[in-house]
This record gives structure tokens, sequence and C-alpha cells, in this order.
């Protein structure tokens, strides 16, 4: 049997092509037909060969490997073992592969699963096993993987759930401990950002400040609720540094000028070089950006304002609670989609994703 995937073959080359359709290898697993997928900026850093054992596995397999680790599916087949799913349930695939039993899922720290067996953390599909840009996917651990999608509500308010969502939510909002009254920064607006400034509004803070370069993303975030945005093009950190205690100095009587929360989304030294300067004492950095060089890391500056530095991978144990936030309809993550693709034009779609400065691109959804 085959089916459609999008494969990543080597570096700067994937294919919509015919590859063997999965099917169950354990009875923990279930396959599920994909109803809606999308495209994530991992999968670019893929593509680019940065992820040097993806690359290793694709020219191992026959047929690469293919790509994407977010999904909306409808269950087709489902493993002896597994006790909460059945055949044409549908359900969102969490990002994450976890067992539930050992030592780091019990911590509800999934992404460091080391019971699985499937690959080296709890990131696995479309890195170490074939992932979701296919007409069809095996889940392995599904009653820990996968969860039902409630009636009545779109695929597009849920399939973020899969990762963009509870990434921003559990390192940025759970993680930075942002609460009522709080003055939060959000540096950079992508995807992730624009995810994390979602996600902190029901939190209640009393500011919400959007820091980008882009002028359709700081309109974007103005819309979805910031209240205020900073397009810090060709200004030096220190210049954005005063906006925003010009911004925060009267948020409370004896209060510094400076954020509560800083939360960093974009994974270079300058951002959360920013994020640094911007804190005010008794605040926390979180640093939700996935990084690849040294950054400066000005302790003696720091040290005395008893703020704290929160890094993470997500695990999505917040899946749940960020479901019934969009079922009672306090969170809709929808006006993050920019655009739509069939799977035939899976090829175009990365363009348009890669491309994301001119073309405006944020999350893109592929269906059949």
């Amino acid at each position: 049997m085959f089916m459609k995937g999008l494969t990543y073959l080597k570096p700067g080359i994937v294919s919509w092509q015919s590859i063997p359709k999965p099917v169950l290898k354990k009875p923990t697993d279930v396959i599920g037909k994909v109803v809606t997928t999308t495209i994530c900026g991992s999968d670019l850093h893929i593509l680019k060969g940065d992820v040097p054992e993806t690359t290793a596995l694709a020219a191992t397999t026959g047929h690469g490997v293919v790509l994407g680790h977010e999904a909306i599916i409808e269950i087709e087949s489902v493993g002896d073992a597994v006790k909460n799913f059945s055949k044409g349930d549908v359900c969102i695939v969490s990002c994450i592969t976890s067992c539930g039993k050992c030592y780091y899922c019990k911590r509800n720290l999934q992404s460091h699963c080391t019971g699985h067996m499937e690959g080296t953390s709890g990131w696995v599909f479309g890195h170490e096993i074939d992932g979701t840009q296919a007409e069809y996917v095996r889940v392995p651990c599904a009653d820990y993987g996968l969860y039902k999608v409630p009636e009545g509500v779109a695929y597009e308010k849920l399939l973020m759930l899969s990762d963009a969502i509870p990434t921003s939510y559990e390192i940025g909002i759970l993680n930075g401990e942002v609460k009522e009254g709080d003055s939060v920064a959000v540096v950079g607006l992508g995807p992730v950002g624009l995810s994390a400034l979602l996600t902190a509004i029901n939190k209640k803070p009393k500011q919400l400040i959007a820091i980008d370069m882009d002028e359709n993303r700081l309109d974007l975030a103005k819309q979805l609720g910031a209240t205020h945005i900073i397009n810090s093009t060709n200004m030096p950190n220190e210049e954005v540094a005063k906006k925003v205690q010009e911004i925060s100095k009267d948020l409370e009587p004896g209060r510094e000028s400076g954020v509560d929360v800083a939360i960093e989304c974009v994974g270079v030294p300058p951002t959360f070089e920013l994020c640094e300067d911007l804190i005010a004492s008794g605040g926390t950095i979180a640093n939700v950006g996935v990084h690849g060089a040294k950054v400066d890391l000005k302790l003696q500056e720091l040290w005395i304002k008893n703020c704290k530095i929160t890094t993470g991978l997500v695990s999505t144990y917040s899946i749940p609670d960020l479901l019934n936030q969009v079922a009672d309809g306090s969170l809709d993550p929808s006006p993050i989609i920019t655009h739509h693709f069939k799977f035939d034009e899976f090829e175009k779609a990365y363009q348009v994703f890669k491309d994301a400065k001119n073309t405006k691109a944020m999350k893109i959804i592929l269906t059949p």
C-alpha cells in the first residue's frame, strides 16, 4: 500500500511523492488519516541541514523522512494495547511522543521522555521517524499523544494546539509566571510569539508590549490584544529598552520601570540580550526561542534584580487546559493562520512559508 508524503531527501530538497503507507508496529500505535497539518520553523531548520540526525536517517530509508510534527487525524486502525481511542476518532496529534510512565513523563517533562523507544527525546515526528506531512501517519504511544477533538469546534482553532500554542503557553506564559496586572513584553512576533501574546491575554496582564521589526506582524499583534507595539527596525537595544521603560514607568506606585515578564521568541543573541535589558526587579526572562549561537549573559547587571531566567522545550502537558480554553471561546488561535493549501501544493507551501517576509505568511494550513 502506498500514499503521498512530503519527504526530506537531503539539505535543500523535499519531494511530494509516493511512499509506503505506515502500518502498526507496536500494540500502542494507531494509524491515522491526516485531515489537516501545517509547517513549522523546525521543518525549515531540517531542510537547511541543521539537524544532522534527520539528514543521516533520510539517506537510509529509501524514501527520505516525512517532515512535520503537527496534525489533526482521523484514526483508521488501532493497536491492541490502545485503551483510549477507537477507529473513527478525530484527534489532535501532540508534537511530543511520550510513554506516560518514565521518570520525566511523571514530572511533566514529556519532551525528555526516555520510555517510548522511538528516538532520543520526545520530539520524534519528522525528526527521527516519519512525521505528519503525509496522507497517513503512525502515532506511537497513542494513549499519551492524542487528544480528541471537541464536537463543533473548527479544526483551524485546534491545529495549533499540536505545537505552537502549548510551546508559547508552557515555556513563555507558565514558566514566566505571567499574572494579572503584570507588564509583559513579547520579543519576536512569529507564530510562536503571537501565540505567546494570545495565551497571555487570559492571565490579564495590565500591559502587553509587542516588539518586532515587521509592521504587518505588529499590526496583527495589535489586533490580537497587544496594548503597545514597538517597531525595533534599526533601533539599538538601548533605545528599545528606553521606550519600554517609558511605557512601564507608572504601572504601580513605587515600582521601577521595566517589565515583569520578558518572553524571547526569536532565538538569536540580540533579542535575548534585549530581554535582559527590559526586565524589572523580581521579573522573569522566559526564553522560548531556539538558540544556535552563544549569548552574553549580563549576570553583572541581573544578579541584584532578583530575577529569573527560564528555558525549555515544550512537553504539551498543557493541551487539555488549552483545549478547554478553545472550547469555551476564551482562546482562538485561528487569526494567526494566513494561508491555505492542498496537499498536492506542499512544495509551493514551503516556498511561501520560507519567504514569509514577502508573502506575510504566519501559520499555513494544508488539507487533502
